[in-house]
């Protein structure tokens, strides 16, 4: 079926509002896909954290506050160092559906200064919601994974992005290779923490096979069977940030002590070695 599309988008000063037009999706939805989404950017606002189970002192806390700005300092100056080599390349997260990648993906985006998406999202707003997108997904397995690689099409031809993919994103070698028009990183967190999240949070389910009936080890026990299938999708990614390696490196017992701030810095140290690997091919590639 053709998949031709028109993009109109006014992607110049925040905030803004940015349409994909009407395209010729999958028979099963019944309305075309128009985006409607409007993003501050607000640098301004406190760095927001994992929560913690944690209750501390005023002095640890005012301690705390003062690493937290450090850090956001820290931030804003590696992603000012790397946005010149980047040179407006969109950067696309992969890994199982959870707060954490959502989270460091809004961040990202707000360093940046680039324009947020999560294509899970944008798939629920072409079914006509998130219950119609579930329902199509029972329904029609076909034009709901038609419908996944229409929104990476049209994401993947613009730029300064920061794409939160879903679990279609990493499914076949035609959403694998449109990934490729970016930089692509495996955010990976460990499955007890994003077994939870699902609890809480039914539309992190969208795009993947698990259906909550049960209880947490029943959702446990089918996220590692998902995980299994989609690690070889994930491990094509250009680089892998391990929120347990994080944790590890910092010195944290409890991985609910990483903030977002934390694995932000990871993935743009991951961004700034793989534009410096780019630059150097690119100037070995000139002739002399």
């Amino acid at each position: 079926m053709e998949m031709t599309t028109i993009l109109h988008s006014s992607l110049t000063n925040p905030p803004f509002t940015a349409h994909l037009s009407p395209s010729k999706f999958p028979r099963s939805f019944s309305t075309p896909f128009r985006l409607r989404t409007s993003l501050s950017f607000s640098p301004s606002l406190p760095p927001k954290s994992f929560p913690t189970n944690c209750s501390v002192s005023d002095d640890t806390t005012s301690s705390a506050n003062v690493a937290t700005v450090d850090l956001s300092i820290a931030l804003k100056k590696k992603a000012t160092d790397v946005s010149a080599d980047l040179r407006g390349t969109s950067i696309f997260l992969v890994g199982m559906n959870n707060s954490v990648k959502s989270s460091l993906g809004m961040l990202l985006a707000d360093l940046f200064r680039y324009y947020y998406f999560d294509s899970d999202a944008l798939v629920s707003e072409a079914a006509g919601g998130e219950s119609a997108a579930i329902s199509l997904k029972e329904s029609d397995e076909k034009g709901f994974r038609e419908s996944e690689t229409e929104v990476l099409k049209q994401l993947s031809s613009m730029g300064r992005l920061v794409v939160c993919a879903g679990d279609g994103a990493v499914q076949n070698s035609t959403n694998l290779a449109l990934l490729r028009h970016g930089i692509s990183i495996w955010i990976d967190v460990p499955l007890d923490m994003v077994a939870k999240g699902i609890i809480g949070n039914k539309s992190l389910l969208l795009s993947s096979e698990i259906a909550i009936s049960g209880s947490y080890s029943e959702v446990l026990s089918q996220l590692m069977a998902l995980y299994e299938d989609m690690r070889r999708g994930y491990a094509t990614a250009d680089a892998t940030v391990s929120l347990q390696k994080v944790a590890y490196q910092l010195g944290y017992k409890d991985m609910d002590a990483v903030t977002t701030e934390d694995i932000t810095m990871e993935v743009l140290k991951e961004i700034e070695r793989l534009t410096k690997v780019k630059k150097m091919m690119e100037a070995a590639a000139r002739p002399f």
